[in-house]
């Protein structure tokens, strides 16, 4: 759909010969954007409900800078994961509001500052080394309308730590848990949780943690009936799927 069918669908939705729900039913069908290396979906938004992710890493400076001003000009928020300093100089030129949260390694741009989320997104970080990917995770959540609160560094190994900071996880609708090492965390979550519990198994650990494979297993087997499991480091994940089960 191009320029002239959208406005006419737009009058046609106005005079009354097209319904709005037709109309939206149209729009969830319209076409990317061709820059030629890369093919934006500006509107996955209309039909999923988020906005599409720039996911950076194999990406150059420049590309990430083209796709990132794109998408920035439909007026709606911008993250691109897993994007270096490098990669934010470029950004920065095109859209000079963009920020870079080192700790997450992403860019983001925030126009849209609605919430739409119905409740708090919890993170929990088992230790500190953790904290990346649980910031990843944060930030993701937060550039798709939520309110976020965290616990950081309060693994197995001293649980007096997370048991000090229950009353902020007893407020969540939604919790995320990134561990290395054994993973042991999001079960005990789990286990004193009463909402969805999504578990991160980050690549922390010594030679037989396997970057993550170890606790990718041990949250596989949890013995807690409410966690469920994404990709090793994959903080994006676990917080976009957080916002979707916060809005419903």
């Amino acid at each position: 759909m191009d320029a002239s069918s959208l406005r006419k669908l737009l009058q046609d939705v106005r005079e009354g010969t097209v319904s709005p729900d037709d109309a939206v039913a149209r729009l969830r069908h319209m076409p990317f954007e061709d820059l030629g290396f890369a093919k934006i979906d500006h509107h996955r938004r209309v039909r999923s409900g988020m906005p599409e992710v720039i996911f950076a890493q194999g990406k150059t400076p420049a590309q990430v800078a083209k796709i990132f001003k794109s998408m920035a000009a439909q007026g709606g928020n911008v993250l691109a994961t897993k994007a270096t300093a490098e990669h934010f100089r470029a950004v920065k030129k095109v859209v000079r509001k963009a920020e870079y949260r080192d700790l997450a390694h992403a860019i983001t741009f925030t126009q849209d500052k609605t919430t739409y989320g119905k409740g708090t997104v919890v993170i929990i970080s088992a230790g500190t080394s953790d904290i990346p990917v649980a910031e990843e995770a944060l930030v993701t959540a937060e550039i798709m309308g939520n309110e976020v609160a965290h616990l950081y560094d309060v693994g197995v190994a001293g649980i007096h730590r997370l048991l000090a900071g229950r009353e902020v996880f007893d407020k969540a609708r939604v919790i995320i848990v990134c561990a290395g090492m054994e993973g042991a965390l999001p079960s005990v979550v789990g286990g004193l949780a009463r909402v969805p519990v999504i578990a991160v198994p980050t690549s922390v650990g010594y030679g037989a943690s396997f970057q993550g494979l170890a606790a990718l297993l041990g949250m596989l087997n949890s013995c807690a009936s409410n966690v469920s499991v994404v990709n090793i480091d994959n903080g994006f994940g676990a917080g976009y799927v957080a916002s979707m089960i916060n809005r419903l």
